[in-house]
């Protein structure tokens, strides 16, 4: 399906989820042309015991609300970039973020995989096209795709890629691969 100039804007909603620290808040500062609006706050005292940081110990501030970025595709078609927070304690306002997305993006991180069960889970549930990106850090084991679509359970029409969203270029593969793919089940559904 191709988009079509028309006098109309057209603005699409993509959702960035996924667990505490897998890189949400880096995916959208590497791929957004405005400054992201980012509501980070540094972990506190009040956290422990509530905030797991096995695995992500060097990480020293959290999302509290949400990332926005915005990307220009051209005049009038702009893609909305909406970073969940990763927290259970903030998940309340998935509701709200999510209301209006054409799709969302799963990051998962291989050292803590079970981190990205609930936003799966909360996609399939609403019917939310999404994919997983499995997010490549430095010093954690690879996994080919199929791997991690096996550990995770997912069907076989979900894409799942390796990244690395510090990286402009692979961000944007991140985000065409789900452009594509909801586009591919918003047009299934409707036949």
């Amino acid at each position: 399906m191709d988009f079509e100039p028309s006098d109309e804007p057209v603005a699409l909603k993509i959702l960035i989820a996924g667990g505490f620290g897998v890189g949400k808040t880096t995916l959208v500062g590497s791929i957004s042309e405005i400054r992201p609006l980012r509501t980070e706050e540094v972990l506190s005292d009040r956290g422990i015991g509530i905030d797991d940081v096995e695995g992500v110990e060097g990480k020293h501030t959290t999302t509290v609300a949400m990332d926005f970025g915005r990307i220009t595709i051209r005049e009038g078609l702009v893609v909305y970039l909406f970073g969940t927070p990763g927290q259970e304690r903030f998940w309340f306002m998935w509701d709200e973020l999510s209301y209006g997305a054409l799709g969302a993006v799963v990051l998962a991180d291989t050292r803590r995989l079970t981190d990205c069960f609930p936003s799966i889970d909360y996609f399939e549930q609403r019917g939310t096209p999404f994919i997983v990106a499995v997010n490549c850090f430095d010093g954690a084991e690879r996994y080919e795709a199929d791997e991690v679509r096996s550990a995770l359970d997912l069907d076989e029409d979900v894409p799942v890629l390796l990244c690395d969203v510090r990286r402009r270029a692979s961000a944007k593969t991140v985000l065409v691969t789900l452009v594509e793919h909801s586009l591919k089940v918003l047009t299934a559904g409707q036949h």
